[in-house]
């Protein structure tokens, strides 16, 4: 195999077969969901989705060249609805009959607008192309309903310490450069620790590591040594991966910590490194809900707002309510009290499986379903004082369950008073 030798670390050591392969076992590994469909030679379209440097790419290269089929590749960041059929069209031609379809990886699918989407969806469906797409977003949020439904999606984990461990050890044995300059990794912590999982970072910070030092001395990695490569060489923000993650768990931690001077800082670090504003905007949504929730709801509807109000005005200005929600979020009272209920509702439902819906509240369109005693029982909350009365809604087996349990701030104690009100012992703590 041929080397260039002016290519960084992480791609010379791009692995070029699932042996070499390192994590994604849950995928990948022995009698895994995709090591199954790569080994039957027949893959369907599928999206990566995961953090950066954990392998998406590769992985798509791999199959593609395991099942021996033509790989194009777009970019969601370069290519537009032209350049998507002209690949479509090129396909179409250059298949031959009872052949794999011809793979399209498109990197950063999230980026794709509405119709260059729709441009790949006649293909996808008819079988054209097989479509792999690559995302760091979550593809409901990003991939239109129609695409995504003609496609798997794939999570994609950060990698463990041992996969991390495996992947340095494998660039200063088996390198074509590194391993000529005796490299001896005494100490891995820092390395670990600034690339958070992420494989191509960890390479990045060895090869930087190694071109600072001496040609002609061994080289002896320590902590101390990493931690003063990066400072003299600290890696820019970058908004498609390296701190990216790190810093929005910084915002969003500051936020829910209530501290709206960190909150506003790691703001401006994202605005300042050019990040994507509805990255930030939809975050703050995410926030509302999670952390400051019914201890405050109108911060919902700021976040809604300031969302509303950046696709609108787009930047710099757009900067504006972002901060104007940061600082809200920031300085409101926290409570995550429906963001437990509705994962103890989850667990709730993976324990006990699809009970039956009672009687009384079932929706009864048709007379068949009248006659059944579909929505016999049911009492009309409104007709009562302060419109409630008691019924069962829970199913028969669960009607004892606690999902949503208040938390003590000034609004959610009162949710909580009125539930003890209308349900007496039920509610009560």
């Amino acid at each position: 195999m041929s080397w260039n030798m002016a290519e960084p670390l992480a791609e010379r050591l791009r692995p070029r077969t699932l042996d070499d392969y390192i994590g994604q076992q849950h995928l990948v590994g022995e009698g895994a969901v995709l090591r199954k469909m790569i080994d039957a030679g027949r893959i369907s379209s599928f999206i990566l989705w995961g953090p950066p440097g954990v392998g998406k790419t590769t992985l798509a290269q791999i199959i593609a060249h395991k099942l021996e089929t033509p790989f194009y590749t777009l970019s969601a960041v370069t290519s537009g609805v032209k350049d998507v059929r002209d690949v479509i069209e090129r396909a179409q031609k250059g298949r031959f009959f009872n052949e794999a379809s011809p793979i399209l990886f498109i990197d950063e699918i999230h980026r794709f607008s509405k119709s260059q989407q729709d441009s790949l969806l006649g293909a996808v469906e008819k079988g054209v192309v097989t479509l792999i797409g690559a995302t760091t977003e979550n593809p409901s949020f990003e991939v239109i309903r129609p695409l995504l439904s003609r496609c798997q999606i794939y999570v994609l984990n950060s990698l463990g310490k041992e996969d991390l461990l495996n992947l340095l050890h494998r660039a200063v044995t088996e390198d074509i450069i590194l391993k000529e300059r005796k490299i001896e990794l005494q100490e891995t912590g820092a390395l670990l620790r600034y690339s958070g999982g992420d494989a191509r970072k960890l390479l990045n910070i060895l090869e930087l590591v190694v071109e600072a030092a001496s040609s002609t001395e061994p080289i002896v990695v320590t902590d101390q040594l990493v931690a003063e490569r990066l400072q003299q060489n600290p890696l820019a923000y970058d908004k498609d991966g390296e701190m990216h993650y790190d810093i929005i768990s910084a915002f969003i931690k500051s936020i829910r910590g209530s501290d709206p001077d960190a909150a506003l800082y790691w703001l401006a670090r994202m605005i300042e490194g050019g990040e994507d504003p509805k990255f930030i905007a939809r975050r703050l949504v995410i926030s509302a809900s999670e952390d400051v929730g019914l201890a405050n709801p109108n911060a919902l509807l700021l976040a809604n707002a300031a969302f509303d109000a950046v696709q609108k005005i787009g930047w710099p200005e757009g900067r504006i309510p972002l901060a104007e929600a940061t600082v809200y979020l920031a300085t409101s009272p926290k409570s995550n009290s429906a963001y437990l209920g509705i994962d103890a509702a989850l667990g709730l439902v993976k324990r006990t499986g699809n009970q039956p819906v009672p009687l009384p509240i079932r929706n009864a369109p048709t007379q068949l379903m009248k006659d059944l005693g579909y929505h016999d029982g049911y009492i009309y909350p409104h007709d009562y004082p302060g419109h409630f009365t008691p019924q069962q809604y829970m199913p028969d087996a669960l009607v004892n369950e606690r999902l949503w349990h208040g938390q003590h701030s000034p609004v959610e104690e009162k949710l909580y008073e009125r539930m003890v009100n209308y349900w007496g012992d039920r509610y009560k703590e």
